[in-house]
């Protein structure tokens, strides 16, 4: 059980009020969005050019949404309005409700830690069975606002102390610092290897994401070792396809291409696997989700909407990984640092006749297991670029990035 699993009963139980609140629909501009998120939270927007970020302090430094167009442009990060609407409520109000287990706000890019479950789990207590009367999100990525250390107009640095304690009963405490940044359209192509169209529309953020010992011990395999997690949930599309490319090879020596089981096999018309590339839906029609492993993944993700001739490309620093990435299934692990580096999820409905959470699809990364020395510290950085333009624009660079074209991805599933 993964905690998409856990949060669908959360994010149903607001689902009531969506349709019912004017003020919570969500037009798809980002300029509404904006307004949104400055009316209820201490939002802070980052503006290049056209392109723009909002980032929340409160939920942790968070990328909530991005645009091209910050004064017509769609709005690319989901947004759980009537989650946001009812603010933090204190310890004794949240008695009784889906909050005290977490506080889905939704978001673009949000920093999380890992692992959720297993012996070394951060979001069960010590000698807690592994249900979801048991799991709780750590507050210090849940309820917590990190401080504003620096902010300028198109950056943000955001900094915080946790203490922690796993399933083991290892104590970790931790630093953490989160730098939120615009990329410029030089930067952007030098993400993707080529030169841009002028007539090609852009926003792109990079975040680099910390996390340092700060406690008297080491971290250890053997006492458990936590990850960066970082999640982005998008707003689908009828037309939206997940791309995933990979590196060819037999399973012996790089493992299975995809981990397509999280909630049992995807079935064939929402996944399709080929020798070095996997395609996704994301269309938030059918809830599924899938991961690449560290030995297969090419450190690139992404997906394109051909609705809106929208490609999207996600890239994080591939390092070394002598400890492996954390495993997070909910159960006593036989190998609790093989997990997956890169995962894709679309929404939909649990089961029939149940509304999806979103709808909305997910892709994220992780960093590589943290085998910390006191004072030592693990960076993550992560990239996401949005291209606005005609697929003739676009086609050139999804075949430098992905090794496939536009038609191809369209195709794919």
């Amino acid at each position: 059980m993964r905690i998409i699993v856990i949060i669908s009963c959360v994010i149903l139980f607001n689902a009531c009020n969506m349709n019912s609140n004017k003020e919570g629909l969500n037009t798809g501009t980002f300029a509404s969005d904006q307004e949104f998120l400055d009316k209820h939270t201490n939002a802070i927007t980052l503006v290049q050019g056209d392109a723009a970020v909002v980032v929340v302090p409160d939920y942790q430094g968070r990328v909530m949404t991005s645009t091209y167009d910050y004064k017509s442009g769609p709005s690319f990060g989901w947004i759980n309005r009537p989650v946001i609407e009812k603010g933090l409520l204190t310890e004794e109000e949240r008695k009784g409700k889906l909050e005290e287990h977490i506080y889905i706000f939704g978001g673009e890019e949000r920093f999380w830690l890992g692992p959720e479950g297993g012996q070394y789990a951060l979001y069960f207590k010590p000698g807690d069975e592994f249900t979801f009367e048991n799991w709780f999100t750590p507050s210090v990525i849940d309820t917590e606002a990190f401080r504003v250390v620096k902010s300028t107009e198109s950056s943000a640095i955001f900094s915080h102390i946790a203490k922690l304690t796993n399933y083991s009963g290892s104590v970790l405490e931790m630093g953490i610092e989160r730098t939120v940044q615009l990329l410029n359209k030089s930067d952007i192509e030098a993400v993707v290897g080529s030169s841009l169209s002028e007539d090609i529309r852009m926003v792109a953020y990079e975040t680099d994401n910390r996390i340092k010992n700060i406690g008297e011990n080491a971290w250890t395999p053997e006492g458990g070792l936590p990850s960066i997690w970082l999640l982005g949930m998008y707003n689908p599309s009828p037309k939206t396809t997940i791309v995933i490319p990979f590196k060819e090879g037999s399973d012996d020596e790089l493992g299975k291409k995809v981990n397509d089981t999280y909630f049992g096999k995807v079935p064939a018309e929402y996944l399709s696997v080929e020798d070095d590339v996997l395609f996704l839906k994301g269309d938030g029609t059918y809830r599924s989700k899938i991961g690449v492993n560290d030995k297969r993944s090419l450190g690139v993700a992404g997906s394109y909407d051909a609705a809106g001739n929208v490609l999207t490309i996600v890239t994080y620093n591939v390092q070394d990984a002598p400890n492996g990435f954390v495993n997070s299934m909910w159960e006593l692990q036989e190998e609790p640092f093989s997990g997956d580096v890169i995962n894709a999820y679309n929404d939909g409905s649990p089961e029939p006749g149940v509304a999806p959470m979103g709808p909305f699809y997910e892709i994220e990364s992780s960093s590589p297991a943290a085998a910390l020395a006191p004072g030592e510290m693990m960076q993550h950085v992560q990239k996401t670029i949005h291209l606005h333009g005609t697929e003739d624009d676009l086609n050139p660079i999804a075949l430098k990035v992905f090794g496939v074209s536009l038609e191809k991805i369209k195709a794919g599933v």
